[in-house]
C-alpha cells in the first residue's frame, strides 16, 4: 500500500512539473531537445521568455535561473534583466543559481551551490560564489577516470531501492577515504 502512494505521489509531482513547464514555454522559455530535470526548479517566470537551455543538458534539483535582478527597483524605480543562454550538453549542479545576462558554454559543468554571474566559455567546470573557473571539462573527466582506475564502480543492484545492510557497507567502505563512483 506505501508503495503505491509513493508512486502516485511522484506521478502528481511528475505532471506538476510537465504542467508548470509548458506553463513557461508558453510564456516564451526555449527549452531544448532531451532536457533532464531534476526534481525542483525556479526558471524565472515572470522574464521566462529571456532564458533558452539547449539540448541535452541535465538541470539538477533546486537550480535557479533568475532573469532579472530588482536590486535597483526601490532606488531608481526599475529592475534589470537580462538573458541566460544555456549551450547544449551543460550540466547544472544541485542549488545553482545563474543570474542575468549569463552564457554558459556549451559542454560546461556548474558545480553544486554555485552562483553564475558571468559568462563560462565552451567545455568549462566552474563552481563557488561567484563562479570561478577551475578547470576544462576534459582536465575534470581525466581525473575522475584516474580516480576510478582503482575503484569498484557500482552498477543498478546498488541504486537504494535494491540497498541492504551488506551493500551499504560495501558503498560505506568504498568511500571511507575517497570519492566512490556509481552507474
Amino acid at each position: 500500500m506505501y508503495n503505491w502512494f509513493v508512486r502516485k505521489y511522484y506521478d502528481f509531482l511528475k505532471k506538476k512539473k510537465e504542467s508548470y513547464l509548458k506553463k513557461l514555454i508558453d510564456r516564451g522559455l526555449i527549452l531544448g531537445e532531451n532536457v533532464s530535470i531534476v526534481d525542483t526548479f525556479f526558471f524565472d517566470p515572470s522574464h521566462c521568455f529571456l532564458i533558452s537551455i539547449g539540448d541535452n543538458c541535465t538541470i539538477a534539483p533546486r537550480v535557479r535561473l533568475i532573469a532579472h535582478d530588482a536590486s535597483t527597483k526601490k532606488f531608481l524605480g526599475y529592475t534589470k534583466i537580462g538573458r541566460i543562454d544555456i549551450g547544449k550538453n551543460c550540466f547544472l549542479g544541485d542549488s545553482a543559481i545563474v543570474l542575468p545576462c549569463v552564457t554558459i558554454g556549451s559542454g560546461s559543468i556548474v558545480g553544486a551551490g554555485s552562483v553564475v554571474t558571468k559568462d563560462i566559455p565552451v567545455g568549462m567546470v566552474v563552481a563557488g560564489n561567484p563562479a570561478q573557473v577551475i578547470c576544462s571539462v576534459n582536465e575534470y573527466l581525466d581525473k575522475m577516470k584516474a580516480m576510478s582506475r582503482d575503484k569498484k564502480i557500482f552498477n543498478e543492484d546498488y541504486f537504494i531501492e535494491n540497498l541492504n545492510m551488506v551493500k551499504r557497507d560495501e558503498i560505506r567502505q568504498s568511500v571511507d577515504k575517497s570519492i566512490g563512483f556509481i552507474v
